[in-house]
């Protein structure tokens, strides 16, 4: 750029000046006074991404968050850890300030004899941090934790699957699930772009067909942290069994209110970037329960 800049001002330095600053002298000048400004562009930048992040990261943490946790346990030990969430680990989670929101069970092989899923609420992501760290400290689970591998060795198959993240403006209250419902666990993940259309045909058109089927919204949610963040879109249905599950999918499929929203929202490209992952679940007897 300053060799550009030294060409133009040879060239136009017999006949060009402006007060006492002569471009036949200033080449040198120049490069100073551009690369100044490009430094001074670049770090404004980066000072606004930096305050971009920081308002976003206290928006995440002025308000609740959820987390959603998904363990795969290895052979014969989904019954060790239900016993030891049951009689240990949501007491403790409660001691540090974790809300036990809910805890389910898968009802399909192979995830129904080794998968659990529940669901924590924090009063903020700072508060999160707070109390996992809490948590791990103490005495009384690290106890516990020895215990169990001791007698039982290692219990998970996988990496635990965390996922923070908040409601959407569009989602019900999340409280409890209720004994006797079904539940189904759906992730949506969006073509690149898509995200907010896709929330737009939740909000304005698939919940509400949901209902008139007797699909029941339990929440919505979009991940900020975790395996999930990014187009994600995350939500769990209620129903009253597999066969009302069934039932609903099927006349929601061929409603003609679901085949109209679902053409328009598709004009400009698929909103999906691949199949939803789904799994239907039960709570377990030690989840919190609402009537």
């Amino acid at each position: 750029m300053g060799e550009l800049l030294r060409d133009h001002s040879l060239q136009m330095s017999d006949r060009l000046s402006w007060g006492s600053f002569s471009l036949v002298a200033a080449p040198l000048e120049i490069e100073v006074i551009v690369n100044r400004f490009v430094a001074l562009v670049v770090l404004g930048l980066v000072i606004a991404l930096q305050f971009r992040s920081r308002v976003v990261a206290a928006d995440d943490e002025t308000g609740p968050v959820f987390q959603l946790r998904i363990y795969v346990m290895a052979d014969g030990k989904l019954d060790v850890m239900n016993e030891r969430f049951r009689e240990h680990t949501t007491k403790l989670f409660e001691r540090h300030g974790i809300e036990n929101v809910g805890y389910w069970v898968a009802t399909d092989k192979p995830h129904s004899e080794n998968m659990l899923i529940y669901l924590l609420k924090h009063k903020s992501r700072e508060a999160a941090d707070a109390s996992w760290a809490a948590f791990g400290k103490d005495s009384e689970w690290q106890a516990i934790a020895k215990a169990t591998k001791d007698q039982h060795g290692n219990i998970l198959k996988e990496k635990i699957d965390a996922t923070y993240m908040v409601t959407t403006d569009y989602s019900p209250e999340v409280q409890p699930p209720r004994a006797d419902k079904l539940y189904e666990l759906r992730v949506y993940k969006a073509n690149e772009g898509k995200l907010d259309a896709l929330h737009a045909r939740f909000r304005d058109h698939t919940q509400d067909i949901f209902a008139s089927h007797n699909m029941r919204s339990y929440g919505y949610w979009s991940p900020t942290e975790g395996t999930k963040a990014g187009n994600n879109l995350i939500y769990i249905l209620e129903y009253d069994d597999r066969d009302a599950a069934n039932a609903g999918w099927q006349a929601f499929f061929k409603d003609p209110k679901w085949q109209k929203a679902y053409q328009e929202s598709i004009k400009d490209g698929r909103l999906l970037a691949e199949k939803p992952e789904s799994i239907y679940m039960r709570p377990t007897n030690y989840s919190p329960i609402r009537e």
